[in-house]
This record gives C-alpha cells, sequence and structure tokens, in this order.
C-alpha cells in the first residue's frame, strides 16, 4: 500500500495495514454495539401503544432513529473512505448528503425535546392540548424541511458550479471536496449560525424557566429537578453536536500544522464528533426514565430467556 494517496492537488496519507485494520474494527464493534441498543430502543417503542401516544416518546425515537441513521452513515463513509479511497461522486453525494440531514436534525431535535419538557413542567394543566400527537407529527415534519434546506442547496449550486460530467467521477467522499464552491461555505455559515442559535436560546429559555418553577414548586420537586436535569443534558449533548459544525475547518488546521498525524486527528474527531454523542440518548431516555426503563429491561429480559430456551 501507498504511503500517500494525491487527490484533488492535496496528499492523504495512508495509514499502515494493521493501524487501518485496528481503526475500521473498533468503529464497526462500537456502531454494530449502538445499532443493537438503538434496534432494542425501537422495538421497545413500537412493542407498546402507549409509549407512540405520548409525545415525549415520539421526539425521544425520532432522535434514536436519526442517531442510528448518522452513526451508520459515517461509519460507512469511514470505513469506504479506507476500502475504496476513491468512490463515484453520485453515491457519495448521496451518502454525504443524508449524513448532513441527520447532523442537522439532531440541535432542532434537541430544542424540540426541551420545550416539550418545558411545557410538560411550567404548564402541566394545559400540557395535553398544548403538547398533542399531530402537533408533534407537524413538528417533526418542520424540522425533517428544516434540516433538508442545507444540503438540497448545496447540491443545487453543485450543480450549477461545476460541469455535467463532475457526477461521473470518482472522488475521495468528503463533503468538503464533493461540495467545493467556496458559496456554499458563506451559505453553511449562515445556516448553521441561524439554527445552533435558535437552539441555544431555546434551551437556555427552557432550562430557566424550569429553574424557576422548581424554586416555587411545592409538590412535585423530584420531576421538576429530573425535567431540569434532562435539559441540561441536551445542552450536554448540543455542545458535542456543535463540534461538528466547527470540525471541518479545526481539522483542516490541525492537519495543515501537523501533516504527518492526518489519519490520527481524523480518527479522534470522527470518535470525539460522531460516535461519543450518540451515547447520550440511550442515557437520556433509556435509563433515566423510569417508565422506558422497565419496558426496556423486559425486553431484554425475554430475549434472553428466548434465546436460552431457543
Amino acid at each position: 500500500m501507498d504511503p500517500e494517496v494525491k487527490m484533488w492537488g492535496a496528499v492523504f496519507p495512508q495509514d499502515s495495514f494493521s493501524n487501518a485494520l485496528t481503526k475500521n474494527i473498533v468503529a464497526m464493534l462500537v456502531w454494530l454495539m449502538l445499532s443493537i441498543i438503538n434496534s432494542s430502543m425501537v422495538h421497545t417503542f413500537l412493542r407498546h401503544s402507549f409509549f407512540y401516544e405520548n409525545p415525549r416518546y415520539i421526539m425521544f425515537i425520532i432522535m434514536v432513529i436519526n442517531d442510528a441513521l448518522q452513526l451508520t452513515l459515517v461509519t460507512a463513509l469511514y470505513v469506504v473512505s479506507y476500502i475504496f479511497r476513491k468512490i463515484h461522486a453520485s453515491v457519495c453525494c448521496l451518502l454525504v448528503m443524508t449524513a448532513v440531514f441527520s447532523t442537522r436534525s439532531t440541535p432542532l431535535i434537541l430544542a424540540g425535546m426541551a420545550v416539550e419538557r418545558y411545557a410538560s413542567i411550567c404548564f402541566p394543566l394545559h400540557y395535553s392540548q398544548m403538547c398533542t400527537v399531530p402537533r408533534t407529527l407537524v413538528l417533526v415534519g418542520v424540522i425533517s424541511v428544516l434540516s433538508a434546506l442545507p444540503p438540497v442547496t448545496d447540491l443545487l449550486i453543485t450543480l450549477v458550479q461545476e460541469p455535467p460530467t463532475f457526477f461521473h467521477t470518482s472522488i475521495f467522499c468528503d463533503q468538503s471536496l464533493l461540495f467545493r464552491h467556496r458559496s456554499i461555505y458563506y451559505k453553511n455559515c449562515v445556516f448553521d449560525g441561524t439554527y445552533l442559535s435558535f437552539v441555544v436560546l431555546a434551551l437556555i429559555y427552557t432550562y430557566c424557566k424550569i429553574v424557576l418553577t422548581a424554586r416555587a414548586a411545592s409538590t412535585g420537586l423530584v420531576l421538576v429537578k429530573r425535567a431540569r436535569n434532562t435539559v441540561l443534558l441536551h445542552m450536554a449533548q448540543l455542545l458535542l453536536c456543535m463540534l461538528a459544525f466547527v470540525v471541518p475547518s479545526l481539522q483542516t488546521a490541525l492537519i495543515s500544522l501537523f501533516p504527518h498525524l492526518s489519519m490520527e486527528i481524523r480518527y479522534v474527531f470522527f470518535l470525539l464528533v460522531y460516535i461519543i454523542p450518540r451515547f447520550l440518548s440511550p442515557i437520556i431516555y433509556g435509563f433515566r426514565d423510569e417508565k422506558f426503563r422497565k419496558y426496556w429491561a423486559r425486553y431484554f429480559s425475554c430475549y434472553r430467556h428466548g434465546a436460552v430456551g431457543g
């Protein structure tokens, strides 16, 4: 295997076979473990109708599915970059656009979940009228449209700026190499700044209101504190998700300073930005929510007994 591969005028060093094998095995094992957890959560959700009649759990399972989709895509892109190096640009476009969609969805879903917690704590008497299943589904639709805008506009700009043969070539599958026109960068800065500002304000506002409610509460204090801690975990999750928006620039800067460590830098960011945040969703609801945890544990118990019995 050549120590370096040249693409688009830039030199990309390659790992040794043992390093590449180890990194890809770790990535696939983490993907497999989280996929099992996410699948068991979706199965638990679908097996009990009262979950999908509750807006809180609907938003939660949307987050789980979005996490699973994002994890699968970024893991596939990571492994493909080692195995094939270059793939057809149209295939890369489909993978990258879907990955960008799921990445952009995460902050907006977090904002929606925080607002739901705020409504349940601060307006308990009106909660059933404010947070209904139809309204939740409309919110999911709005989140999907807003999340699709950046990748769709990226594609439209690329179709206008690039020659028709571009999508018939083979490229190293990276967002910056696929959507490379400078206007896309500035456009996404506006999108990301607007999205993240909205989400940060929503989380701060809901947290402050829940804290004020906690101070004034004479009953249900445990429930209020739990909601406050949930929003805090959403903030931590958002901070990790925000890394995905700054990583391209930061990663490029670090690789330019330490070109001999480019593969290690890429791998660290892959774990830090795309893998670790995926562990938070199971913690926030799978382990902390008593109702969901009870049925989730029952699922694993039935599965284990079924496996033993089989």
